[in-house]
């Protein structure tokens, strides 16, 4: 199965079962990019996010007028910062950005019990490894990788280039099938 894309510098489709790699400077473009990669030709999305509440999570989507209907998000924030959450059929939460095998287990079963053309954002692999560590981040990529091609799925993974030593985004770098580099600007620059 073929999945659209409609993000600048980009293949006009990928199959399914590819990872990119969204690696940017800061988060401020992040969201343009993220909610293009969400919206076009999508069954159904999971939002994995590790660096806002599931709150902000909806705001973003509503603000880039992504159809809620077909999202999930997963929050991993809320429960350790003793922030209020509300439990839905489309809101989860696991105990804290680090839990790792929650995530996985979650990503998993979403991938597992819808149908058609899945999408998975994580926002983001960064926080993963502040929260987690970079080998045990490192270890989560190959995990999710392995899942959007069990389940014919595609996915888009954030990595902010600052914090990490250079090696590190390249070992990120070198397991997926694309990357987008976003400049500061906003500008894209894309290698599939």
């Amino acid at each position: 199965m073929d999945y659209t894309l409609e993000i600048e510098e980009t293949p006009d489709s990928v199959p399914g079962g590819t990872g990119i790699l969204l690696l940017h400077p800061s988060t401020g473009e992040t969201d343009r990019i993220d909610t293009e990669f969400l919206k076009t030709d999508t069954d159904h999305f999971l939002v994995v996010s590790t660096r806002t509440t599931a709150r902000e999570v909806k705001q973003k989507l509503e603000y880039y007028d992504v159809d809620e209907e077909r999202a999930e998000i997963l929050d991993t924030l809320s429960i350790e910062h003793g922030y209020s959450r509300r439990k839905s059929d489309t809101v989860h939460y696991v105990a804290s950005p680090d839990d790792i095998d929650g995530i996985i287990e979650h990503i998993d079963g979403f991938l597992d019990t819808h149908d058609g053309k899945l999408r998975l954002s994580f926002d983001s692999i960064t926080e993963l490894a502040y929260y987690a560590g970079d080998d045990e981040a490192l270890e989560a990529v190959d995990r999710i990788l392995e899942l959007l091609e069990t389940y014919d799925a595609v996915g888009l993974f954030h990595v902010s280039e600052d914090p990490h030593d250079p090696a590190l985004v390249e070992a990120f770098r070198d397991r997926f099938n694309g990357v987008i580099d976003l400049d500061e600007g906003g500008d894209v620059d894309a290698e599939f």
